[in-house]
């Protein structure tokens, strides 16, 4: 599969204007479901019922607005399965691996500096 890359303006993908595309995509593949849902997915392919038990908290209504949203974004592939009871499984396309590799180092960093973040929140919150 070859990934098509940005062919529009520079505007269209700049982050730093509202209206540029770039920011609207940033703004909803950047919260906090959405990465969950693509750290929790990674290599696999899973069923709609596993995933919600793997991102602890999501409710049904905002996994599905993130599953929906990922897939208008080719992040993620969804395949129904013509059975009863009906069977969907989902797993990243080769954009949503990319973008599953940034998501690895924001965790990474996240581990890394932990202590140093909750130790400094102590000091400013007190």
């Amino acid at each position: 599969m070859v990934t098509k890359q940005f062919t529009g303006s520079p505007d269209e993908a700049d982050l730093r204007r509202a209206d540029s595309l770039g920011r609207e995509i940033f703004s909803d593949v950047a919260n906090k479901w959405a990465l969950l849902i693509i750290e929790a997915l990674g290599e696999r392919t899973l069923r709609f019922s596993t995933l919600r038990d793997e991102v602890e908290g999501i409710s049904h209504k905002m996994l599905t607005q993130n599953l929906r949203m990922l897939e208008r974004y080719g992040l993620l592939e969804r395949t129904v399965y013509p059975v009863v009871p009906p069977r969907v499984e989902y797993t990243l396309t080769e954009p949503g691996q990319a973008l599953r590799a940034t998501i690895d180092g924001l965790c990474d960093w996240t581990h890394r500096y932990f202590g140093h973040i909750e130790a400094s929140r102590r000091r400013f919150d007190a």
